[in-house]
């Protein structure tokens, strides 16, 4: 299994911004698609962006526009830049590696609270 060390969680008032961070082995970052997901309290996990190894984003309507997922070759790591912030992006973000097959590598996560 591979890590995925997270970052940039936080705390941040409703219009705020926040990056997370998400950096994986060189052998992992080239050969699977990465994604961001989110869980909220009392709600099922869900997609909030995922990239392929070759750049190409797709965005969750409901972050569209706001977030913006990136990647950086060199130093193996994907981030999500998160603007305009609202309290309904309140949740747990992880980072996934995700495979042809097998099983998904998951980050810890790291918590995203945005006051009202």
């Amino acid at each position: 299994q591979v890590q995925l060390l997270e970052s940039g969680g936080g705390l941040v008032q409703a219009g705020g911004s926040l990056r997370l961070s998400c950096a994986a082995s060189e052998s992992i970052f080239s050969s699977n698609r990465m994604a961001w997901y989110r869980q909220a309290p009392g709600k099922q996990r869900e997609s909030v962006a995922t990239m392929s190894t070759r750049g190409n984003a797709i965005y969750a309507d409901s972050v569209k526009g706001r977030f913006t997922m990136s990647r950086d070759n060199a130093k193996n790591t994907v981030y999500l830049q998160m603007n305009r912030l609202k309290p309904e992006d309140t949740a747990v973000y992880s980072c996934a590696a995700i495979p042809r097959s097998g099983t998904i590598a998951w980050g810890q996560g790291t918590q995203v609270t945005v006051s009202s």
